[in-house]
Parts: structure tokens; C-alpha cells; sequence
């Protein structure tokens, strides 16, 4: 395993002192991109409440249907007189002041279940993630000035309670810059959210992730765009905003040293999540063309064929006489006996009087088997030119 850099600093922002942490197997674990968006679109709608329209809404008008034969829709209509409103249709989702179409009951399913493994390996894939940088800058944070992913820093920083002295300690790591994109999304929401507590909308930056709430809760909750939580109850919401990976984690080095308690390792299971082993990943190296290209591989497998392979087409018997004789050799004689009979049926006397032209005629003829004959190829084909041949002499 590798080693992420430990900056350890004083808690008013003071001098950097370094040093090394191991590295916790669960930011090498599999990133399932797949499991963590089911997961997060399960999760985000436990969060709902039941809302419906009214049960009488565009029903509460007195009309009565005119029934057939005044050339008008059988529509439920208002009744009464001297106003626009009488005559007018009611009741129906086409109709002015009408009831929406299926209208909205509280009693629709508002919540989902996720199986509990599910959702730890969501949490794994979304924690593997934020140890990506690649994925961290394509989730849209600002960190090309970070000194390293992941970022940890001392235990002092649990111990900070001013803002100023937060605000100093992200300044000095590098880690403003992406405070600044957050506070400059800032605007009014749009759509009904406005005027339901929910009146702005902006970008998420950092997630502080602490082991003990020692003054750091009230320190950084204050600063926009920033989010803490606690290492003992990570949540996917947090992890992985919006079902996205690469999630801009900061980290203590308590919290940092306790991932692999909590998730376990890849050779010892979790302590603290019961029936839980860390995801191993189906292949060690993910680079499938490196494997395939390696000596190691190509030096066993088979030397490329040379050569081109025919399939030979398919004939149809009724329509080539070679592939019915292969089928049937007893064709060639019931079709010579066919033509011998209908022969005898004309009579010798149609044979005697054969005039030059039709002499002339069966020359034609006999020079166009000739021709089919040296056509013929394959062994099928031969067997149709033999009796062709045979059938000239007759």
C-alpha cells in the first residue's frame, strides 16, 4: 500500500509539520459507479413528505351533464344564467377549473428500502472515489493547488473553534479556492422552491471528516459551501452529491486511521459493521489491453491461421439437377424414362416426318447442351453434365 501525506498544523494555522499515514484499503477498494447511483436515488427519497391535492379540488361546482341529442359533449356543465360561467364545462382535466388528471393521493409510495450491504459498498465506492484526483477534478472542485489526494491533517484541526482560524488553516492548504467557486454559484432557486425554505441553490466544496467534535463542528459550519461529518457516520448524500463521484474529502488523521476499523481491511473484517468484508476487486489490474499485449500471453497463444475457408453454398435440388442426383440417384433414370415415354406417346409417325427446319432446329439444341456441359463445375455439377451427356444420345 501506498502513503498519503499527514500536514499537520497548529490550530490557529501555524507551522506545517509533515509526516506519513498508511494509506486505509478502503480507497482502494472498486469503484461501482452503478451501485452507488441506485443507492443514492433510493436514499434521497426517504427524505420526502406526502403531499396531494385536495380531495374535492375542481369538484366544488354545482353542474349537471346535458345529456344526448343537443349536439354538445356530454361533459358536466354549469348551470344557471345571465353569466359567461353557466353553460360552461366543469369537472374534467380538459375543462377550465376542472381536477387535474389522476389526481395525487398521500398515500403514494414516498420511500424506498436498500439492502444494508448495498449501501456499505455504495459508502466504500464513493470513499475508493474521493482518492482519485482525476475524479475529484471531474466533479468540478478546485484542487490544482492541493499538495495531495488524500488530504489529511493533524488532530489539532478537531480542536479549532474560531472560524477565522478555520478559514486561515483552509487558506494555507490551498483549499480556498474551491470555497470561492461555491460562494460565487449562489442564486435564487428556480421554481416553487423559492418560496418553500429552500430559496437558494449553490455548488458543495470541501467535507471536513473528523473523529471527535472537539470545537470543529462550530468552527467550519459556518464557512459556504463547507460540510463536516463524522467518520463513525458517513453518509452517502455527503459522499457522493447527486449519485457523483469524487467528493473533496478533508480528513483528520483520527478519522483518517480509523477507516480500516471501521470497514475492515481486504484480510480482516470489520469490527465495528457486522457481516461485512471490505469489496475485492474481480481483477488486480484493471488494464485488460496491457494483458492481453504482455509476453507473457502472446508467447502461449495459437500462430494466426493463414488461409481463406469456403462454405459451400448451399443448392437447391429441385432447381440443380446435380444436388438431386446427390440426393436422389435414381432421378436420372426416372427422368430418362419419362422422356422415353413421352416420345412413344407422339408416335413414329412424327419422328419420320421431320421437316430441315426441324432438323435444324435439334442442332441448335444439341449445341446448346454441349455448351452447358463444359459450364458445369463441381462434383454435383459433373454429375448433371454425365447426364446431359447421356441424355444427347438418346
Amino acid at each position: 500500500l501506498t502513503t498519503g501525506l499527514l500536514a499537520a498544523i497548529d490550530a490557529d494555522g501555524g507551522r506545517a509539520v509533515a509526516a506519513t499515514v498508511q494509506l486505509p484499503e478502503v480507497l482502494v477498494a472498486p469503484i461501482r459507479a452503478d451501485i452507488v447511483h441506485r443507492v443514492h436515488k433510493n436514499i434521497a427519497k426517504n427524505k420526502r413528505q406526502a403531499h396531494a391535492v385536495a380531495n374535492n379540488a375542481g369538484e366544488q361546482t354545482s353542474a349537471q351533464s346535458w345529456g344526448t341529442g343537443r349536439a354538445v359533449a356530454r361533459i358536466p356543465r354549469v348551470g344557471g344564467g345571465g353569466t359567461s360561467r353557466s353553460g360552461q364545462g366543469c369537472f374534467g382535466n380538459m375543462c377550465k377549473g376542472g381536477r387535474m388528471f389522476n389526481p395525487t393521493k398521500v398515500w403514494r409510495k414516498w420511500h424506498r428500502q436498500t439492502n444494508q450491504n448495498e449501501r456499505r459498498v455504495a459508502i466504500c465506492s464513493a470513499l475508493a472515489a474521493s482518492a482519485v484526483p482525476a475524479l475529484v477534478f471531474a466533479r468540478g472542485h478546485r484542487i490544482s493547488e492541493v499538495a495531495e489526494i488524500p488530504f489529511v491533517l493533524a488532530n489539532t484541526v478537531e480542536s479549532t473553534t474560531k472560524t477565522k482560524d478555520a478559514l486561515a488553516i483552509l487558506t494555507k492548504h490551498k483549499a480556498l479556492a474551491d470555497i470561492e467557486r461555491c460562494q460565487d454559484s449562489k442564486k435564487v432557486r428556480s421554481g416553487k422552491g423559492k418560496m418553500r425554505n429552500r430559496r437558494y441553490s449553490m455548488r458543495r466544496g470541501p467535507l471536513v471528516v473528523y473523529s471527535e467534535d472537539n470545537g470543529v463542528s462550530r468552527a467550519f459550519r459556518n464557512i459556504s459551501g463547507v460540510e463536516l461529518a463524522s467518520v463513525d457516520r458517513l453518509n452517502l448524500l455527503q459522499l457522493a452529491p447527486g449519485g457523483h463521484l469524487g467528493r473533496y474529502i478533508i480528513w483528520t488523521q483520527s478519522a483518517f486511521e480509523k477507516l480500516d476499523t471501521i470497514f475492515g481491511t481486504r484480510s480482516t473484517p470489520s469490527s465495528v459493521k457486522k457481516y461485512f468484508t471490505l469489496p475485492h476487486p474481480q481483477m488486480v489490474n484493471a488494464d485488460l489491453t496491457r494483458i492481453i499485449n504482455s509476453d507473457e500471453v502472446q508467447s502461449k497463444l495459437n500462430a494466426k491461421k493463414s488461409g481463406k475457408h469456403t462454405v459451400p453454398r448451399k443448392l437447391n435440388p429441385l432447381k440443380n439437377l446435380g444436388a438431386m442426383l446427390r440426393v436422389n440417384p435414381y432421378a436420372a433414370t426416372a427422368r430418362r424414362e419419362e422422356i422415353k415415354r413421352q416420345r412413344r406417346m407422339k408416335g413414329p409417325q412424327n419422328l419420320a416426318s421431320k421437316t430441315p427446319d426441324q432438323g435444324t432446329t435439334g442442332k441448335v439444341k444439341k449445341l446448346h447442351y454441349r455448351q452447358m456441359t463444359h459450364s458445369l463445375k463441381g462434383e454435383e455439377d459433373q454429375q448433371g453434365a454425365a447426364f446431359l451427356t447421356s441424355f444427347n444420345k438418346l
